[in-house]
């Protein structure tokens, strides 16, 4: 499979807003995602361009939003990487000790697993997590449902390791989402 592999652009916001519908469509979002299709789908065109902009190639730089692109234009799959800066409350409400990069809203469209676009996807969070000078930035991190062992088993291939720590998922008693890291290179 033939693609792509690049940081949205801010007017780009409907593309964004379709392939996060597409992806809060797949039978195993409720393990994936922290948001539902009718939440998502009720937004106004506001809330997508915002989120595009800030995320986006020419964005300020504390979220970048990946996409692998077929040569058709279409939108094969997804990663976003938000930094997370040391002593600074993260939105799971913990406060890291040194500075790091938190991978989200992973989603890759049926047609397109396993031709490699996961793996492209995480390389390119991990380089521009790596390439930052200022700040430095000593690991990335995911958070993933102990449910979801598709997803665990191809955060592992990656390199991704475990590191024990679970959270309790938003909105639930019983749920939990396990911490995985993946260490800057030596």
């Amino acid at each position: 499979m033939d693609y792509s592999i690049r940081a949205v652009r801010s007017d780009e916001w409907e593309k964004v807003r379709e392939l996060r519908l597409s992806a809060l469509r797949d039978p195993i979002a409720h393990l994936a995602f922290l948001d539902t299709y009718e939440d998502a789908a009720a937004r106004p065109d506001s809330f997508w361009q915002e989120r595009t902009e800030g995320a986006s190639e020419d964005g300020p730089g504390t979220v970048r939003q990946f996409v692998a692109e077929a040569p058709d234009g279409r939108w094969l799959g997804t990663a976003s990487v938000l930094v997370e800066r040391a002593a600074t409350e993260t939105f799971f409400g913990d406060v890291p000790e040194i500075e790091q990069t938190h991978v989200v809203g992973v989603f890759v469209r049926d047609e397109a697993r396993g031709s490699g676009v996961i793996d492209a996807l995480f390389a390119a969070a991990a380089e521009w997590s790596w390439s930052s000078v200022e700040p430095r930035f000593e690991r990335v991190r995911l958070y993933v449902h102990a449910e979801n062992t598709r997803a665990q088993a191809v955060y592992k291939r990656l390199g991704f390791v475990e590191t024990g720590v679970r959270v309790a998922l938003h909105g639930s008693e019983d749920a939990q989402e396990m911490e995985y890291e993946l260490r800057r290179p030596a």
